[in-house]
């Protein structure tokens, strides 16, 4: 399994009856298997509780001999998983309510195999999800949420490890959405024929106002100046926290699947939970959110900033996109069946959602006023001095693999408080003086004789040449253009109007009736008769007489012949004429050529070879036999006891079975054949005949054509 990669097997092909997400393939299990080797415990059963066929992960219970534990395949990138796995560690080393790791028989906290990350934790029980039914048990959940965020507050990601944060990416999620509307809304238009395109196209421009108007209120708001306390200082989110991955177990509400984490405001995951309960109840109830908002805050206390972007972000469309994004996978299908009855209960939910908002957005004075001036110093947190299980001595964000060392566990008193890691002392290296250069001889610059000065030329002055006066030209006046008559508009004599003429009807002339002709009945032909052909006797040499029709020029008694016969009936006379027959004149026919057909013994021994042929065609695969070693290029490892040798593979050349068939059929004598000494057999004292090699076949002469 050291060659076995871990891809999705969302599109294997699965027997009726077994559910996608409750299958691993058979690679997958016997890797996990493997795994467990590296770790101090028997396995004695082994249950898959869920699986991401669509990503790549899944998580077991296991009964073993430390009690019942749980494996899980971590289906991020090893060096994003490490991210995870460092969170918590750093929660569970605090004792907080997270899963501990089980180390391996090295000390490490998780096993990279098959391109990804495992990781052993302890199977928490009992655990027992708190009621949906009541606000008690939504307040129980969201006090959980609060100490998780509080208890994640300064953690630090190992080297190596890929950090991920979404504290910066607030207004580019936003902005996503609201391009993403405007997609909803011009692929309604491009399927206008379905079923739901009208009703989508009626409710969208709704919601993209909304989007809009959350949006320019979220660059108004403090956000900005809440991101210079830096990551450290609001924690992690979980990113997926829920009534499954939060459930009641002792001490408290136990948080599990930390393998999303990552910096974000903690104010996301409380959104998500709240938005998502009014969404299953189908009303936005204002008991409950103010109910599961206080609980929080007992937890993870809330200031007037934080409590506005988490009215926003309550506010902003986040439940009508996140039902309505499968349009864009498979518009018609989504249109014509599922989006009809997805819009009629975002619209029941969005008629209580403003009225209760509007209230809520009131109490925002009962909180405090967060610190977020601007002379605030971002802290400088730096790495604790203990490092934790798994590290890796990488630089972040590097390619190399990641490859775990063998750290010491830590205690809790050297990890709370996060420790600041102190300046290191570096050994004064000795001064080294500057090196004495010998000073070169100055080299003094060339002294050039002078020459002589010339003198400029001294050239004649020209005499000035004084502009030409020009004699003035007399002035013209301008000629004065007698005056035209006035030429009036001549006046046309109207014309007399000219009355269309009337043309004369012309006369309908009635088509001719034509006498219709008398039917000729077809006159009744008697029929021929018979004439049998004439029987030739045959000559002995001579061959049958060729008979040519010969036709005499024409005469009066030839052309027609009037036969009277028996009339077809009493009272009609049969009258039929009878065409000549031409005359056979029989012509003699050539003399037989006499030759004489030879056929050679070649191709009568032919036949028996297309036989032979035939049959070795029919039996070829039953008659293989290695008869030459051949060196290729692959080597076959074959193990031993102990040691190994590589084997060379063959490839066996086969040779004609022409001559063999031959001797069966009893066609050639049978030769005896020596064989070829190999390395694993001893020569042979007899001499070695000269024996043709089998791939060289005789060629047969070309025929020589007698007739």
């Amino acid at each position: 399994m050291e060659n076995y990669q871990i891809v999705p097997w969302i599109n294997d092909v699965l027997e009726p009856g077994i559910v996608a997400n409750m299958y691993v393939p058979p690679g997958l299990e016997m890797l996990a298997r493997e795994v467990m080797v590296h770790y101090d415990f028997q396995v004695n059963d082994m249950l898959l509780i869920t699986s991401k066929p669509d990503k790549g992960g899944a998580i077991w219970k296991i009964s073993t001999s430390k009690g019942n534990l749980s494996i899980k395949c971590l289906h991020r990138r090893p060096r994003r998983s490490l991210f995870s796995v460092g969170a918590q560690a750093y929660m569970s080393g605090l004792g907080h309510r997270v899963p501990s790791f089980i180390p391996t028989k090295e000390g490490h906290y998780y096993v990279e195999a098959g391109g990804k990350l495992w990781i052993v934790t302890d199977w928490i029980e009992p655990l027992v999800p708190v009621s949906k039914v009541d606000l008690e048990g939504a307040s129980q959940l969201c006090f959980g949420l609060g100490e998780f965020h509080k208890n994640s507050k300064g953690y630090v990601p190992p080297s190596g490890s890929e950090k991920s944060s979404r504290i910066y990416g607030w207004g580019k999620y936003y902005e996503k959405i609201i391009a993403k509307i405007g997609w909803f809304q011009d692929i309604a238009l491009a399927y206008s024929e379905t079923a739901a395109s009208a009703s989508l196209l009626a409710v969208i421009e709704e919601f993209k106002r909304q989007a809009n108007d959350m949006y320019l209120r979220f660059q108004n708001s403090p956000y900005n100046a809440m991101l210079a306390k830096g990551e450290p200082h609001w924690g992690l989110a979980h990113q997926d926290f829920g009534w499954s991955n939060g459930q009641m177990g002792p001490g408290g509400i136990w948080v599990i699947d930390l393998d999303g984490v990552s910096y974000d405001l903690p104010i996301r995951d409380l959104r998500k939970l709240i938005t998502s309960t009014m969404d299953d109840m189908g009303v936005w109830d204002l008991t409950w959110i103010r109910g599961m908002i206080e609980a929080y805050h007992r937890a993870n206390p809330l200031d007037q900033e934080t409590f506005e972007i988490l009215w926003i972000d309550m506010a902003f469309p986040n439940e009508f996109y996140k039902h309505v994004k499968e349009i864009v996978f498979n518009p018609q299908l989504f249109l014509d069946t599922e989006l009809a009855s997805i819009l009629q209960r975002v619209m029941t939910t969005e008629a209580s959602k403003w009225q209760a908002l509007t209230e809520l957005e009131k109490d925002k004075a009962n909180y405090p006023v967060g610190d977020y001036s601007s002379d605030y110093v971002k802290p400088s947190i730096q790495r604790p001095s203990v490092i934790l299980p798994g590290d890796i001595l990488t630089p972040i964000y590097s390619e190399m693999p990641v490859t775990p060392i063998t750290p010491t566990s830590p205690s809790v008193e050297e990890i709370l408080p996060i420790p600041l890691v102190q300046e290191p002392v570096y050994a004064e290296l000795p001064v080294i003086e500057e090196p004495v250069y010998a000073e070169l001889p100055v080299v003094e610059e060339p002294v050039h004789a002078e020459l002589p000065v010339v003198e400029e030329p001294v050239h004649a002055e020209l005499p000035v040449v004084e502009e030409p006066v020009h004699a003035e030209l007399p002035v013209v006046e301008e000629p004065v253009h007698a005056e035209l008559p006035v030429v009036e508009e001549p006046v046309h004599a109207e014309l007399p109007v000219v009355e269309e003429p009337v043309y004369a009807k012309k006369p309908v002339v009635e088509e001719p009736v034509y006498a219709k002709k008398p039917v000729v009945e077809e006159p009744v032909y008697a029929k021929k008769p018979v004439v049998e052909e004439p029987v030739y006797a045959k000559k002995p040499v001579v061959e049958e007489a060729i008979l040519v029709p010969y036709t005499p020029t024409p005469t009066p008694e030839s052309v027609s012949v009037p036969v009277t016969l028996e009339p077809l009936h009493a009272e009609e006379p049969a009258a039929i004429t009878v065409p000549s027959m031409p005359a056979l004149v029989q012509i003699p026919a050539r003399g037989q050529k006499r030759f004489k057909l030879r056929v050679p013994r070649k191709r009568r021994a032919l036949r028996k070879t297309r036989i032979i042929k035939k049959t070795r065609y029919l039996k070829r695969r039953k008659l293989r036999r290695l008869t030459k070693w051949k060196r290729v290029t692959a080597v076959k490892i074959i193990w031993g006891y102990r040691k190994w040798h590589a084997k060379k593979k063959v490839k066996p050349v086969f040779r004609s079975r022409k001559k063999s068939m031959k001797r069966k059929l009893g066609l050639k004598k049978p030769v005896t054949r020596v064989l070829k000494p190999t390395k694993n057999k001893i020569q042979q004292s007899h001499p070695i005949k000269k024996v043709p090699p089998p791939w060289k076949k005789r060629q047969i002469p070309p025929r020589k054509r007698t007739a």
